[in-house]
């Protein structure tokens, strides 16, 4: 029931009712957008004009605002309080945050506003949307990764991203590589790597990291939505996977990767409850890592853990409070303690919560999506740090979420009406 109903009648709730069985073409553009609109900016400062981060950070502004039109246009609704409840509380701490630090701190505030707008977005969408958006993604990735792999030089020409997130983010070149490649991307010897390409793909994203973890939603989407796939669809979804996969060099992803197989037969048995005890789970574990290996360092997995674990043992009780919001600059790479560091340790477990809880566990689907997503997410800010928030992945990420919490179980056919004997008459009488 819509939350304005009284004021707007019956046509408030008739949009949302309206989109299950049809493509929402303002919804798919504005996810698409979100997912795509890096590689446009690219293009434009590359070939058009120069950009800065004021042009970046205005279009990803426009791309929420035009969420936002589309959700308070259709209506609010009971089943957005969820989403709406962690942004008014994030707000709460986030102007807590800042007047402690005597500085704006808004970054997390902007993510849980990533987060309400495409779970809105999503509780809105049909079945036929979100697989026309999953699948209209993958098309792009697969078809600009493809000219990355065989087409370099012209690949590096045509996106230039070096430079575009030079001007952008304040990355400076150093000069060291000679290719228009974010350098990043480009590994370092040692590295593990299938040695398909000389570098880390990038695709429509410029950067290897967003493209790693878009092979990650693509798995959720596809380990959730199996039956809805046809069987040319799955192929293809897969294909795109194991391109990333091969090319992208993602250890984290790969293992995420067996993680959704065994997941697709396992998670059905498991409890929704049960996802709350993933970040846990993991944090035991990272503690683990941290415990035999506490010198590990570097671009790999024991590293990119024991940095996180270390991060979080050097925690003091001001820092949990939010008092120390200047370092969070400089800790991208670890996704628990930046999220401390910029809401406080209640903005965490807000958002533990929230992961955990948000989906629906009713049905197969939605139970084998709830927990695929938990571990995404979880095992993404132990290694991965904040990329999870960026708005190129979390769009689809929490557009899928507010899909699967409101997807109907799958209809099944009655069973055939026997006639009754006259003694089954009698005994229902």
């Amino acid at each position: 029931m819509s939350l304005f109903s009284s004021a707007c009648g019956s046509k408030a709730w008739r949009p949302a009712i309206e989109t299950a069985d049809k493509r929402d073409t303002a919804i798919a553009l504005v996810v698409l957008a979100a997912t795509v609109y890096n590689a446009i900016l690219a293009v434009v400062n590359a070939h058009v004009t120069p950009l800065g981060f004021t042009g970046a950070a205005a279009t990803e502004m426009l791309i929420l605002l035009s969420a936002l039109v589309i959700i308070v246009n259709r209506g609010l609704f009971e089943k957005d309080l969820a989403p709406l409840f962690l942004l008014v509380v994030t707000l709460v701490f986030s102007v807590y945050v800042s007047v402690i630090n005597r500085a704006p701190v808004i970054d997390f505030s902007r993510n849980m506003l990533i987060v309400f707008c495409f779970a809105a977005l999503g509780s809105r969408a049909g079945l036929r949307t979100v697989k026309f958006v999953f699948l209209a993604a993958a098309s792009l990735v697969l078809l600009v990764l493809l000219m990355e792999m065989f087409f370099v030089n012209q690949y590096g020409d045509f996106f230039f991203p070096a430079l575009y997130f030079e001007n952008t983010r304040g990355l400076e070149r150093s000069g060291y590589f000679d290719t228009k490649l974010f350098e990043n991307a480009l590994g370092f010897e040692g590295r593990f790597s299938f040695g398909l390409i000389n570098h880390r793909s990038s695709s429509i994203f410029l950067e290897q990291v967003s493209l790693a973890n878009f092979a990650g939603v693509l798995m959720i989407a596809l380990v959730s939505l199996w039956g809805h796939f046809t069987r040319a669809q799955r192929a293809f979804c897969l294909l795109t996977i194991v391109l990333i996969l091969l090319t992208n060099d993602s250890r984290t992803m790969l293992i995420f990767a067996f993680i959704c197989i065994a997941g697709y037969f396992v998670f059905p048995s498991l409890p929704k409850m049960f996802t709350l005890l993933y970040l846990p789970i993991i944090l035991f574990l990272g503690f683990i890592v941290y415990l035999v290996n506490p010198d590990a360092a570097g671009d790999d997995i024991p590293g990119r853990v024991v940095l996180t674990m270390s991060k979080l043992s050097e925690m003091d009780l001001l820092t949990l409070l939010g008092f120390s919001a200047e370092k969070a600059s400089t800790l991208a790479d670890s996704g628990y303690v930046y999220v401390i560091v910029i809401g406080t340790v209640f903005s965490l477990i807000l958002f533990w919560l929230f992961v955990c809880l948000f989906p629906a566990g009713n049905t197969t689907e939605q139970r084998r999506f709830g927990h695929a997503f938990a571990v995404f997410i979880f095992m993404n800010m132990m290694i991965g740090g904040t990329a999870v928030f960026s708005i190129k992945i979390a769009g689809l990420l929490w557009m899928l979420a507010g899909a699967m919490r409101h997807l109907p179980a799958p209809r099944r056919a009655a069973a055939p009406l026997r006639p009754q004997t006259h003694s089954q008459h009698f005994r229902g009488a």
